[in-house]
């Protein structure tokens, strides 16, 4: 009876002790562990210029209180902090950028600006696709486009379109207008990789009716 009531009193003290220890901490995720991704740029050319109805992304190293993402007003300005009525239609983001930095040196010693085209939507860096596709429209530039890009975006050719009399116009740095031919229907059904032209921002590319 004497060895019975000691086990039970050691048995008593050992779950007294496992209901008072603290549990053994949990490893953190490796997940929880990992940063978060840094924010990529938008994927629009260096020249993008800047337009009515854009979003920009202005950041300003080592001051994120002026750190914000604006509308580009119908007027053609920006307001950030520090910053107001700023012109940012016409120019490229690093030109903007640029601008902004001579106005918050005023207030702050050796500004960095970094502007980023969070969504482009500048008629001056769009690309028109107008006549006998399935849908058209303007379609934001972006480096690197080509003509089947475009034609592929707009549901390609409407069911009537004379595709192999197709032209880009292209308006030129003087103003002047310029037109390409382009054989659009060639380089959908036969493959033609010739005809994947190049666009620039601006082009307008032209899908005429079929003659009967």
């Amino acid at each position: 009876m004497k060895l019975a009531s000691t086990l039970v009193a050691l048995l008593g003290t050992t779950a007294v002790w496992a209901q008072t220890t603290p549990p053994a901490p949990t490893a953190t995720p490796a997940s929880a562990q990992t940063p978060a991704p840094a924010l990529q740029p938008a994927t629009v050319s260096p020249n993008y210029i800047v337009g009515p109805g854009d979003s920009l992304q202005i950041f300003v190293w080592r001051n994120p209180e002026l750190t914000t993402t604006v509308p580009v007003r119908p007027d053609g300005k920006i307001t950030t902090p520090l910053v107001q009525d700023m012109v940012a239609v016409g120019k490229t983001p690093s030109q903007l950028a640029k601008d902004i930095e001579l106005v918050l040196a005023e207030f702050i010693r050796s500004p960095q600006v970094n502007v980023i085209v969070a969504v482009p939507v500048s008629a001056f860096s769009q690309v028109k696709v107008i006549g006998h596709v399935s849908n058209p429209q303007s379609i934001a530039y972006r480096e690197g486009m080509h003509v089947l890009d475009v034609v592929l975006a707009c549901g390609g050719l409407a069911e009537f379109a004379a595709g192999n009399r197709a032209k880009i116009i292209r308006k030129q740095a003087d103003g002047k207008q310029t037109e390409m031919k382009v054989k659009v229907a060639d380089l959908i059904n036969k493959g033609d990789m010739r005809q994947n032209l190049e666009l620039k921002p601006g082009d307008v590319l032209v899908i005429p009716e079929s003659r009967f």
